[in-house]
């Protein structure tokens, strides 16, 4: 196996490019190369771990590194399947620097292992955004019509839309391709703005990428089955098949993926109309969630996914992978979370009108995540009155409360609605402007207007303009100061735990987060990979040992930059109080401890917050220190 990182430097000022080679043991994938070369050079890092390429399920995905435009800190982001192509290549990061005199796309080929072909291929962004299928779509088709048959096998494109030129959390994504044309199977690295980093920061509104490069890959299955079955007792295939069950179809629920399964076990948990529903008692949650969303947006999307043959409604991301997570409706893929932030937080409970919303959101290029959180909070807005449709420039008003809700009806409506704003935004006219993010116009409408337009609106807030819309959780973890937010670097889980040991476990949870991110692997697999992948690493590079100390000094140097910034939105303590007091009431929690801070909340909510804040920074910062003796 080789002992060396190539790291692909291109300058795209310039067009020159290097190759540069690390040791195995300085540095170990691309989470820590990639906060190395973000420090030097501000570049965006875009890399695979060392296991690319291997035998092991969930081993190909592509990570992106550098300082975030939105969460203004370093940030990391990832997508699915697309490492597996990026190994053609033969590196193990592409690192760009500086910016392209005009947009461009760049393109990557590597044919018969002889040196990377690099250039630059100037377009209009604005023309080609507008052609064909449009937003990204519209790039990966350039890309793929323009440059893939100068591909021996089909190579694949990272695409920017729209988004990345209008506000500060563009995303990126990207396709498998057969037979050199895109497929439906969209993957996206969405948090953190990459998207926007690479076309205004870098000028490149694409990456072509691809090769016939063939490298030493672990590929001994004998070997990994008796690696797993000494620790499991059972064969490699089988222990990845038990451990996304889940992501793939559930027997005991009859559905499947992160929509279907948790939806199905959500009840009382719903968050809907932007938020709304934490000020809603568990009965008439309940009531929502069978009405709206159990007996019709989730049985529709069962109905889709039984409709046709398991291969056309479950599919991976680009590696073959039995977890088959992508959930499909025709074009149409369907993750919880998109379909949730522009599903019931947006006031939409119907599988048409998401799909109308979501993939419009997709063809600009927007963090579907973070684009949905807004558009919830401007809906509520519109709804009582702090903003008009006139002076946003839109038609009307949202339909924004369950009380006679008519599902299909109401739904479109609001998902039109979710259209006109989405293109608003894009033409940054009238009051939506995001080129400096969501947390800068609430800052200044509600200087102009007052407090509470900015307290309904739930945020992580960070150093002086970052923020991040939340994981769609109701749970403390999800508005936790940790140095990265909108990631599952933090514990999402219903428990109770102070928050002081609420703090502990979210730094332990980044840790084997970074253990998996810098190996390259999917989370979908973490099962089985957080306990494996150290001994494989160590089996394979001799230095498993290592691996894992360097997560944990990864995690404190991530955290030594930690600027969370306290709670701005007055909702933000809303979900953590109604969060404490449903896991007593409903869940039946009886913690002296739980029961000490609900009391805190009812006598002074502000106070009670700032300490609860505080205390999971305190235990943060015990776990993500680096100690010397």
């Amino acid at each position: 196996m080789d002992m060396r990182l190539k790291v692909l430097h291109v300058d795209a000022s310039s067009g020159f490019y290097r190759i540069e080679r690390h040791q195995v043991g300085h540095f170990f994938g691309p989470i820590d190369l990639g906060l190395h070369l973000a420090g030097r050079y501000n570049s965006l890092n875009i890399g695979t771990g060392l296991l690319c390429g291997s035998i092991f399920p969930g081993s190909n995905r592509l990570f992106f590194t550098g300082f975030s435009p939105c969460w203004g800190n370093f940030f990391i982001s990832s997508m699915g399947g697309a490492g597996l192509v990026f190994d053609n290549l033969g590196i193990n990061m592409l690192s760009i620097r500086n910016c392209a005199a005009r947009p461009s796309i760049l393109y990557l080929n590597r044919v018969h292992g002889e040196e990377i072909e690099v250039e630059l291929h100037p377009v209009d962004p604005q023309a080609l955004w507008r052609s064909g299928r449009g937003g990204v779509y519209a790039v990966t088709d350039w890309a793929l019509e323009n440059l893939g048959d100068r591909y021996l096998t089909d190579p694949r494109v990272l695409a920017t839309g729209p988004a990345a030129a209008a506000t500060d959390f563009g995303a990126v994504m990207s396709v498998p391709v057969t037979n050199k044309s895109a497929t439906y199977v969209d993957t996206w690295a969405g948090r953190g703005g990459f998207g926007t980093k690479m076309f205004q920061q870098h000028g490149i509104v694409g990456v072509i990428y691809g090769g016939t490069f063939v490298d030493e890959d672990f590929r001994d299955r004998s070997v990994a089955n008796e690696w797993f079955e000494t620790r499991y007792n059972k064969k490699m295939a089988a222990k990845d098949l038990e451990a996304t069950t889940k992501y793939r179809l559930d027997p005991a629920l009859n559905t499947g993926g992160t929509f279907g399964v948790n939806y199905a076990k959500m009840g009382g948990r719903l968050l809907a109309f932007n938020y709304r529903s934490l000020l809603m008692d568990e009965e008439a949650r309940s009531g929502m969630w069978q009405r709206l969303v159990s007996d019709h947006y989730l049985r529709q999307f069962n109905e889709d996914l039984h409709a046709v043959p398991k291969g056309e409604a479950m599919r991976n991301c680009g590696e073959p992978c039995a977890a088959v997570c992508k959930k499909m409706h025709g074009t149409f893929k369907k993750d919880y979370e998109p379909y949730q932030t522009m599903g019931p937080l947006t006031g939409i409970f119907d599988q048409r009108a998401a799909e109308l919303l979501n993939h419009h959101a997709d063809t600009l290029g927007f963090d579907a995540i973070s684009v949905g959180g807004v558009l919830s909070w401007i809906m509520e807005c519109l709804d009582n009155g702090s903003l008009s449709p006139a002076e946003l420039g839109v038609s009307r008003r949202p339909v924004f409360s369950p009380v006679d809700f008519a599902v299909t009806t109401d739904s479109m409506h609001n998902a039109e609605l979710g259209v006109e704003l989405l293109d608003r935004i894009i033409a940054h006219d009238k009051l939506l402007d995001l080129r400096e993010g969501a947390r800068k116009l609430a800052r200044e409408l509600a200087r102009t207007r007052g407090k509470a337009i900015m307290d309904s609106f739930v945020f992580n807030a960070n150093a002086r303009k970052g923020w991040m819309v939340p994981n769609q959780y109701w749970t403390p973890g999800v508005l936790a100061p940790m140095p990265i937010m909108g990631k599952y670097y933090m514990y999402y889980g219903n428990d109770f735990f102070p928050p002081r040991e609420l703090g502990h476990r979210n730094a332990e949870r980044m840790m084997k987060e970074i253990l998996l991110d810098n190996a390259g692997f999917c989370r979908f697999h973490r099962l089985w990979a957080e306990d494996m992948v150290p001994d494989i690493i160590h089996s394979l590079f001799g230095v498993g040992p290592e691996m894992v100390a360097n997560a944990f000094a990864t995690s404190c140097r991530i955290n030594s930059r930690n600027a969370a910034v306290y709670w701005e939105s007055d909702r933000n303590i809303t979900l953590i109080e109604t969060s404490l007091v449903r896991m007593h009431e409903v869940d039946g929690n009886n913690d002296p401890a739980l029961l000490d801070w609900i009391d805190a909340f009812k006598r002074d909510k502000d106070e009670a917050a700032l300490s609860f804040w505080f205390e999971m920074r305190k235990g943060i910062h015990e776990v993500l220190r680096e100690r010397f003796t």
